[in-house]
């Protein structure tokens, strides 16, 4: 059986169709799968509900800030219902307020739908507050170096940062990366 994936890119800017409306490129892997006129409605309703869009998705993605730009990517990208989203740096180009907002939508999301979250990140608080599982990597030949499990409950909020099993977790995660650094 193959498993359904998304993929959020990291540079927003080039994942969206620039031809195609918001609302139509969230919506091209539902018309790729071919769901119907009704189908594609309900699930753009439910995504932009789930996500509590306050701006146009009717305008163009050159149109929109780059935090919208990647609300609208990842919107896309859970449109089909994956099994599997990966995403690549998703919160590089964000400002902090937008990677806030982001972080708690798909925390929300993993909490609704159980779906498994593939993150690419250089920023171990980040990847120790939202992952189950760290795993970190050496250097070329890049393989995993450690996989750091860290189960504080969900959802995860601004206290967690000062839980002792966060700070222990995130602690732990910069040394073994100082370790492959120095490899």
């Amino acid at each position: 059986k193959d498993t359904k994936i998304g993929y959020v890119f990291q540079n927003y800017r080039e994942a969206m169709f620039p031809w195609m409306r918001t609302i139509d490129n969230i919506a091209y892997p539902l018309k790729l799968e071919g769901k119907s006129k009704a189908e594609v409605d309900r699930r753009m309703a439910e995504l932009v509900a789930s996500f509590d869009v306050k701006f146009d998705l009717h305008r163009y993605p050159y149109e929109l800030s780059g935090g919208q730009q990647q609300t609208a990517s990842i919107m896309r990208a859970l449109a089909p219902n994956p099994e599997v989203l990966f995403l690549d740096e998703p919160f590089s180009a964000l400002d902090f307020e937008m990677t806030l907002f982001i972080r708690e939508k798909l925390q929300e999301v993993f909490m609704q739908t159980g779906t498994t979250m593939v993150l690419v990140s250089h920023d171990l608080e980040e990847a120790v507050y939202l992952a189950d599982q760290v795993l970190l990597l050496t250097k070329r030949p890049t393989k995993v170096a450690e996989i750091l499990p860290y189960d504080d409950p969900r959802p995860r909020t601004t206290a967690t940062l000062s839980e002792p099993s966060f700070i222990a977790a995130k602690k732990r995660s910069l040394e073994i990366f100082q370790r492959e650094v120095r490899r």
